[in-house]
């Protein structure tokens, strides 16, 4: 519920009578109902985050005994259909369940935090995308651990995923959970456009706006967009599979190339929503550790959208072997060259920042810099793959495993890493072992060049990816065994990250509100922040509010500890999307058990359609219902106050 601003109080932050009045207002009731009903973003944020990597984990330990298959010829640690649901299951994991869940927690806990408001705008909707997140992640493991996971690859393609071929519950079971996780993909990245559109401090102009929340916001438009084209090429691979429909079958006038269509215009922008908004952990992270403003900010910005935009038309850059006419190879073939110069905007805006800072070299600086060289073996890689030629020879071999390690996991995983160090002092209020921190990054880059980088040449010498075993005297088996061993020793190195996360989250040393001496807003707030977020809604002058006095770049000056207080109730500010002006009022919900009730009711219609059971699948769509009807059933204190207010 909303209303015009009339009346703009200020007073300053240092207020202890205020202070308390937000925490009672803003706080989480503690216990199990809290747990369930916290709408909380930084909360939501932690849980994404922390759900994020014990799936990586999970997914880690899968690649390790993949590559203990691997490490020889004709070995048989694991049958065919053990390593079929092994890989398949590890490739989803961490594509779908790790790569992009984890970049959504960051920027759930840091948008606010950085926008200058107190809440993302559908704190309810937050919510359930993180309980629908769970809820698909539970479902897809079940189905795993009870011998029903996935067995055709993450990209599932027909027409072996179809029942002929596949007549198990496994893909009903993969089907089922991506359309679950497309649900929470979809509501959250509405709530991220709708939130930097309307959440912003004011002042926070769109040229003041931090590169991180550029990389997520473009992620999320292009979700938006891409996430229902997948989910809905999910449900007709049900009812093909169910119902005997025939949109990729062969039978009939099914389609299977139709498939690849669907799954791969997704499947390439979901590429660069897993590294667009890992790129802007970078580009805002970086400056800090340079005591420099990031080099070329705007043509940052610019050449984030443009990527994004260009990624829409390269799907069929994964498909040059399918035997499209020859025209179409070649248009696809150029945007795959062209998508290269806007992603390379923010390698040289690195380079550039480095080159003209003072590098002060602590663990963050070192994963967010490594990036840069990890960036440029997996873009060469994917360079070479946009020549239809080359790739004709390339594709299908683990040349392809090795690029798509590097682009998904080097420019994820170490600036995810890098952005831990970084705002974990904000998140808990203490700071990281920094000595056994460069111990873990050392382990970790060593680990994943000497894991991936062979496998360039492996793929090169003809080893097609997907095989459980192969025949020994093919020039692959030292490759194989030096892939194994880098494995493990990145295993071990993100180990000790994890050391270093739970050491240092009980016995860390105490950082302050600002360890690092940042230039944004949620370095002005304490650590851990409070429930609140700021005891009264900042106005920002400049781009780097904490750097003005040293930057001296513009006359005006931010107002960081007096501003509005609004503490009537739970209510925030919502500004013009582009020059970020004051315009409404906006009162925000409480705690609500609705969206973890509509989670358990989409969760139970899921099973009862992989079991087909009609009774269950009507109690769940009764109980969806209720739910809904809970969610937007109208509050009595949000009546009462909107009396209040036309009194």
């Amino acid at each position: 519920m909303t209303a015009p601003i009339l009346r703009t109080p200020q007073i300053g932050d240092d207020n202890p009578i205020l202070r308390a009045k937000l925490h009672a207002i803003w706080e989480t009731a503690p216990g199990w109902r809290g747990f369930l009903s916290s709408v909380d973003h930084k909360e939501i944020g932690l849980r994404y985050i922390v759900t994020a990597f014990i799936l990586l984990a999970c997914g880690g330990i899968e690649a390790l005994i993949m590559r203990l298959q691997l490490a020889g010829p004709e070995r048989r640690l694991l049958s065919p259909e053990q390593y079929n649901q092994l890989f398949s299951t590890h490739g989803m994991t961490m594509i779908f369940l790790y790569a992009a869940p984890v970049l959504s927690g960051f920027s759930n806990y840091l948008w606010p935090l950085l926008l200058g408001a107190r809440d993302m705008a559908f704190p309810r909707l937050n919510a359930l995308s993180y309980w629908l997140y769970l809820a698909s992640a539970l479902f897809l493991y079940g189905g795993f651990l009870a011998g029903a996971g996935p067995n055709d690859g993450w990209f599932n393609y027909v027409p072996y995923a179809l029942t002929d071929y596949n007549p198990g519950y496994n893909q009903d079971v993969y089907a089922l959970g991506m359309i679950l996780l497309g649900a929470s993909t979809s509501v959250g990245a509405a709530n991220f456009i709708v939130t930097a559109m309307k959440m912003r401090a004011p002042g926070m102009s769109v040229n003041r706006i931090p590169i991180m929340v550029w990389g997520t916001l473009t992620a999320s438009a292009a979700n938006l967009l891409v996430v229902p084209s997948v989910s809905l090429a999910f449900f007709l691979l049900w009812l093909d599979r169910r119902f005997g429909t025939h949109f990729f079958g062969g039978m009939g006038d099914g389609q299977p190339l139709l498939w690849q269509h669907l799954f791969w215009l997704f499947g390439h922008p979901w590429v660069y929503a897993v590294v667009l908004p890992a790129m802007g952990m970078v580009s805002d992270g970086l400056p800090v550790f340079c005591r420099r403003p990031l080099a070329g900010y705007t043509l940052v910005a610019l050449g984030t959208v443009a990527t994004m935009i260009l990624g829409f038309g390269v799907w069929v850059h994964h498909m040059f072997a399918t035997g499209l006419p020859a025209l179409s190879l070649a248009f696809f073939s150029g945007a795959s060259f062209a998508i290269t110069f806007p992603s390379m905007i923010a390698l040289v805006a690195w380079v550039a920042t480095i080159w003209l800072g003072r590098p002060v070299i602590t663990t963050a600086f070192l994963f967010f810099a490594s990036t840069i060289l990890l960036f440029v073996i997996g873009g060469v890689s994917g360079i070479m793959t946009a020549s239809v030629p080359v790739d004709l020879q390339l594709t299908d071999t683990y040349f392809i495993v090795a690029h798509l390690h590097y682009t998904l996991i080097g420019i994820n995983l170490f600036p995810v890493v890098g952005a831990t160090f970084f705002w974990f002092p904000k998140m808990t209020g203490r700071l990281m072992d920094e000595r056994l921190g460069r111990w873990t990054f050392w382990i970790m880059f060593a680990g994943f060049n000497i894991a991936f980088l062979p496998m360039h040449l492996t793929g090169l010498l003809g080893m097609p990816r997907r095989i459980y075993t192969y025949p020994a005297h093919m020039g692959w088996d030292t490759l194989n065994l030096v892939t194994t061993l880098g494995s493990f020793i990145l295993a071990s190195g993100v180990l000790l990250f994890f050391i270093n996360v739970a050491r240092s989250w009980r016995g860390g040393a105490e950082a302050g509100p600002d360890p690092w001496g940042g230039p944004t807003l949620e370095w002005t707030v304490p650590s851990p922040p409070p429930p609140y977020n700021f005891a009264v809604i900042p106005t920002i002058a400049s781009r780097h509010p904490l750097w003005e006095e040293a930057l001296d770049e513009e006359r005006a000056r931010s107002s960081l500890t007096r501003g509005m207080m609004l503490d009537e109730g739970k209510e925030t500010i919502a500004t013009t999307p582009m020059d970020a002006e004051p315009e409404r009022l906006v009162k925000m919900p409480g705690d609500s058990y609705a969206p973890f009730a509509l989670t358990l009711a989409s969760l139970l219609l899921i099973v009862s359609l992989l079991f087909q059971q009609r009774v269950a699948g009507t109690i769940a769509l009764a109980a969806a219902g209720a739910a809904l009807l809970f969610w937007l059933w109208p509050r009595r204190v949000m009546l009462e106050r909107a009396e209040a207010r036309h009194d």
